[in-house]
């Protein structure tokens, strides 16, 4: 039943949302700012839904017969999403956001398209409703940008 292609991108998708979690928790906390509390709370409540991702996610690497797995095994690539140095730098983690939402977009519409072989539906469905839960976030994030932005 499984397919290691598709297990091996769904572990992928798993790291990624993990470390989305721990990214948005970082910028939720370190902002500073009167113009920051907006960007802070949605990350704040982001970073739960992308908990919920990687608890989907975790669950269907186990029922496809694969190992989820710990911290040390897990890749990290969210260079846009470090802290910046200056706390008040709002501009950069909403762009750091949609680069990691595009990111994650990218990553569902190929598990979408490897699953997509008429023998894994669930993981397919799966993927569908965490595509569009991305799509969201992503949304709302370019809307702080062109506000931030001035455009």
């Amino acid at each position: 039943m499984k397919s290691q292609p598709v297990l091996s991108n769904l572990i992928l998708a798993y790291a990624k949302e993990m470390e989305t979690v721990q990214n948005y928790i970082a910028a939720s906390v370190n902002l500073d700012g009167v113009r920051s509390e907006v960007v802070k709370k949605s990350l704040a409540a982001d970073a739960l839904a992308e908990l919920g991702h990687a608890q989907l996610l975790a669950n269907r690497i186990k029922t496809l017969e694969g190992i989820v797995p710990g911290s040390m095994e897990l890749p990290r690539s969210q260079k846009s999403l470090q802290p910046p140095k200056k706390t008040t730098d709002i501009v950069a983690i909403i762009k750091g956001v949609i680069e990691a939402e595009e990111d994650a977009i990218a990553l569902y519409k190929k598990i979408i398209k490897l699953s997509d072989k008429g023998e894994d539906y669930v993981t397919q469905d799966m993927a569908i409703k965490l595509l569009g839960d991305e799509e969201q976030h992503r949304r709302e994030f370019l809307g702080f940008l062109k506000e931030y932005e001035g455009k």
